[in-house]
């Protein structure tokens, strides 16, 4: 079996979070899903979590940060185009994220990034090839 990984973020508002990723293209898996929780289907390996502030705080003995005003962690996946790059940063920014400016273009590595609806910081990056490492 893969290793799978489970992003789990807290949200502010459950139904609009489960909407904004149901809309950049993640399935629901109704299984795991609840008024407490949404499980978000990128693919068969990465799952992102999304949890009610009270729930997520429920799992964890410090306070919950407001990602809103401080970044935790800048989650990143690799997309197999620019132009799926591209494709995610549009559909986010036109179902309310915010973006985090230009595109990045390094050559072997191309990315974008933007805030969801809770300020959690999501970047996608298309890598062609890494340079030659000396």
């Amino acid at each position: 079996m893969s290793t799978q990984i489970f992003v789990n973020l807290p949200c502010h508002d459950l139904p609009k979070a489960k909407a904004f990723y149901e809309a950049i293209g993640y399935t629901n898996n109704p299984q795991f899903t609840d008024d407490k929780a949404a499980c978000m289907v990128v693919d068969d390996t990465i799952h992102v979590m999304l949890l009610t502030r009270e729930f997520f705080g429920s799992f964890v003995k410090k306070p919950v940060a407001d990602t809103r005003q401080v970044v935790g962690a800048i989650n990143c996946l690799s997309l197999d185009s620019r132009e799926a790059v591209d494709d995610i940063h549009s559909k986010a920014v036109k179902a309310g994220a915010k973006s985090g400016g230009d595109p990045q273009d390094m050559g072997f590595m191309y990315s974008r990034a933007f805030e969801d609806l809770d300020g959690n910081h999501w970047e996608f990056v298309h890598m062609s090839g890494m340079p030659d490492q000396a």
